[in-house]
């Protein structure tokens, strides 16, 4: 009969002994055997760790996998990689993928409790066994028996993670529960992935008909491993404290209801944050998250270097308008990442481009030119705006620029030409002497999601793609499309 019960040392012995070494090499029980011919086998890792190294059977049930010390614990094991990008300067990993907890099961969540229910009992006590996902390239499942273990830890949410993670919970329960009085709930059910922006920890997948599971997002999983490996998030004071979008709204109208109306400069006198001029005597344009996190009883860093801000998701940006209500410019978002981007065996839903469009918010700090070309500091505050974008927009436009991408890259399409005048003269970058160049991905002519690469003059292409040295590429959104979307929401 196999072992499942455990002192808290025992369980210390065993994976302190597995730390540093690959996969493959504490693999004892030969489960990679039985994936040596299958390109892709979800929870292969975890597997491993609850067969190979714990030694006991894949566990279907909704409870905990082990007792430890007479609590009951469940053990996820999860994969790390190293972050691209500027972003890797900040932290060097991230998290592969979200965390999958439990089955949404309608016909047992209708009758639940949160604290007894089978998502809580999975979430209260965890070991989390870290593996580092070292490749540049998605790997068949005997791939991952070379992936080295990084490190373990024993987790405990506090007691703010764990009334957000009830409030997320709330919204799923009580939305089948509304459906209960119908003939068929089951019609309703597929709508349960639209739950999604409404939920700051969590979110569901896949989609009905399959069977949905409650999951902890990427970013969430993110702040948990780099918690463990030392950073430090910022936590806010009790009165700024938020579990739940209507909560954050709270905050963010208090702060709108005083600061409304008046100039970046003004804000920044009142708030006490003094503004910083560059070379050229142009306002750094970091006043506008300074402004944001000021919200939140914070005057210096960013909105992500506050740990609750981190774990929802959420992306701060700042959206200026002209004084006739159009848009100045287009925003950038992520950098991509091609190796991704060329892979046939990814699926758009499994993309991170996906992932990003899908599973955070955008919370835009509205301001608005007082006339054409008004210096930054005497651009007005309008409010605040969160905004979601919808699984309508994500098909139709954001897949749309995937597929597109992805059919230049791996039909051999993919070109760069030099840019000419409409006289056909080359056009020579005056200030390096180069030839300006061009790619054929998707434009924002044609495009409300496009890519346009940057860096810092013509000389410095960094990214070399299919032969051709160009800058690093970011997916954009069209400035037009982002005021007709943001106009369709109220301000907070």
């Amino acid at each position: 009969m196999e072992n499942r019960t455990y002192t808290r040392q025992q369980v210390i012995d065993i994976l302190e002994e597995i730390v540093g070494k690959t996969l493959g090499q504490v693999d004892k029980n030969k489960v990679f055997d039985g994936v040596v011919d299958i390109i892709k086998k979800t929870g292969i890792a975890g597997d491993v760790i609850e067969q190979s190294v714990f030694g006991y059977k894949p566990n279907t049930e909704q409870e905990p996998d082990i007792i430890v010390d007479e609590k009951e614990v469940e053990i996820k094991t999860t994969g790390l990689k190293r972050t691209k990008g500027k972003k890797a300067k900040e932290y060097p990993i991230e998290a592969k993928e979200p965390m999958s907890i439990t089955a949404v099961s309608p016909d047992k969540i209708i009758h639940e409790e949160f604290l007894t229910s089978n998502l809580w009992h999975k979430l209260e006590y965890m070991i989390l066994v870290y593996y580092l996902y070292d490749s540049e390239t998605t790997v068949p499942a005997i791939g991952y028996a070379d992936f080295p273990i990084q490190g373990y830890q024993f987790h405990e949410f506090n007691d703010l993670d764990k009334k957000t993670i009830e409030k997320d919970w709330k919204v799923v329960r009580d939305y089948i529960r509304s459906l209960q009085s119908l003939d068929d709930p089951t019609v309703e059910y597929p709508k349960i992935s639209k739950l999604r922006d409404k939920m700051m920890y969590m979110d569901t997948a896949p989609k009905y008909p399959n069977p949905p599971r409650f999951r902890l997002k990427r970013k969430v999983v993110t702040a948990i491993a780099q918690e463990y490996l030392g950073k430090d998030f910022e936590i806010l004071e009790a009165e700024y404290q938020f579990t739940s979008y209507e909560e954050l709204d709270r905050i963010l109208r208090n702060f709108s209801n005083k600061y409304v109306g008046k100039s970046i400069e003004e804000i920044a006198q009142i708030i006490g944050i003094t503004l910083k001029y560059n070379d050229d005597g142009v306002v750094d344009k970091k006043i506008n998250e300074q402004i944001l996190t000021s919200a939140f009883g914070v005057k210096t860093g960013k909105l992500r270097e506050i740990d609750t801000f981190a774990k929802m998701g959420t992306i701060p940006k700042t959206i200026t308008l002209t004084s006739k209500g159009g848009r100045t410019e287009d925003t950038k978002f992520d950098t991509i990442d091609f190796v991704e981007w060329s892979d046939p065996t990814v699926t758009f839903e499994e993309s991170s481009i996906y992932e990003f469009f899908s599973n955070q918010t955008f919370l835009f700090s509205i301001f608005e030119e007082p006339y054409d070309k008004s210096p930054l500091e005497q651009n007005i505050f309008k409010g605040f705006k969160r905004l979601s974008f919808s699984e309508e927009f994500i098909y139709e436009h954001v897949q749309k620029t995937w597929d597109d991408v992805r059919n230049l890259l791996m039909n051999d399409k993919f070109e760069v030409t030099e840019e000419r005048d409409k006289n056909g003269k080359v056009i020579i970058n005056k200030k390096t002497g180069t030839v300006r160049e061009k790619t054929n991905f998707p434009k924002s002519k044609d495009y409300l999601i496009f890519l346009r690469g940057t860096g810092t003059d013509s000389t410095k292409k960094t990214l070399n793609l299919k032969g051709y040295q160009i800058y690093q590429q970011q997916f954009w959104i069209k400035g037009s499309a982002l005021v007709d979307m943001l106009e369709s929401v109220d301000f907070i």
